[in-house]
């Protein structure tokens, strides 16, 4: 029996407030045979909504044009607020290759749909990540800088036409990133104070743009209808930089403003290796081994 081919997506869409929209999304992608909805998660200070889907490239495509077809009717950026940087209604879509599949399939993946999106919606689409030929647009936070209200400006400026659709933003909807990129972990680390300056301090320690982890992303961001603050965060390598050391690096700097974590979130789903080697780390196991554990040695057994 071959195994199937399973690409994971990870779509993030600018709302996070309308139960009845997000619904909406979810549904439509539960509709498309192939494809299993894993998770969906909203936050309304962020305004945005993650969703978790599987499938194979076929299904995948299908599901994620089937998004696009609600979210793009449904919200419109002209009357949309948020904490989280975003420039457009369907914000940024990664293809990740799980089992069975190459980087190069979801590159070629990550392509069809941008043009399919493109055409059909009359949306613009960059391309990032490992989807992207052209350097300067490979990181997100890049094609993302100016947002959708900086957005009409910046792509009349050199070097910001669109790899696909119109060479101007959707009057609504903006634009939108699809690429293909390994697995993340969308980590968040909530601390026990108000204090904005100590959230974004301690994000300009550990991210890698201004000198920190090589595998860590990070913004400060206040969330208002707790009266705290987060240390948000995507780890784009567990293996290189795991989360027990970023856990540990926030909690020392947020030591020198005196302020200690609150808890910590992980949005989404996440590999249980990177649990393991957390679990490893704080109880100081000798030795450990990833087939210790029952359920690993479990499934071991039964393939």
């Amino acid at each position: 029996m071959h195994p199937m081919a399973i690409i994971e997506c990870i779509p993030n869409v600018s709302e996070g407030r309308r139960a009845d929209v997000i619904e909406a999304i979810a549904a439509a992608i539960r509709a498309v045979p192939g494809v299993r909805l894993l998770d969906h998660s909203s936050d309304p200070s962020h305004n945005r909504s993650v969703f978790t889907m599987a499938g194979d490239a076929a299904a995948i495509k299908a599901a994620v044009l089937a998004m696009y077809e609600r979210a793009v009717a449904a919200i419109d950026l002209r009357t949309h607020t948020g904490e989280h940087p975003r420039l457009g209604a369907v914000d940024v879509v990664p293809f990740v290759p799980i089992e069975g599949v190459t980087m190069d399939a979801c590159v070629a993946l990550a392509r069809d749909v941008a043009q399919e999106v493109a055409s059909r919606f009359s949306l613009p689409v960059y391309l990032y990540e490992e989807a992207s030929a052209n350097p300067a647009r490979k990181n997100l936070e890049d094609i993302r800088r100016g947002e959708f209200e900086g957005l009409a400006a910046k792509m009349a400026s050199a070097g910001w036409s669109p790899d696909f659709g119109p060479a101007a933003p959707h009057p609504s909807a903006g634009a939108s990133v699809i690429g293909a990129r390994l697995a993340l972990i969308a980590y968040n680390i909530n601390l026990n104070t108000d204090r904005l300056d100590v959230a974004k301090k301690i994000a300009a320690a550990i991210r890698h743009s201004s000198g920190g982890f090589r595998y860590v992303k990070a913004a400060g961001f206040a969330l208002d209808d707790r009266g705290i603050v987060q240390v948000s965060m995507n780890l784009t390598n567990y293996e290189k930089t795991p989360m027990f050391r970023v856990f540990e690096a926030v909690k020392r700097e947020a030591e020198r403003y005196g302020v200690s974590i609150l808890e910590s979130e992980i949005v989404g789903l996440v590999p249980s290796a990177a649990l393991n080697s957390a679990a490893e780390y704080y109880l100081q196991i000798a030795a450990f081994k990833a087939e210790q554990i029952l359920e690993n040695k479990l499934r071991a057994t039964d393939s």
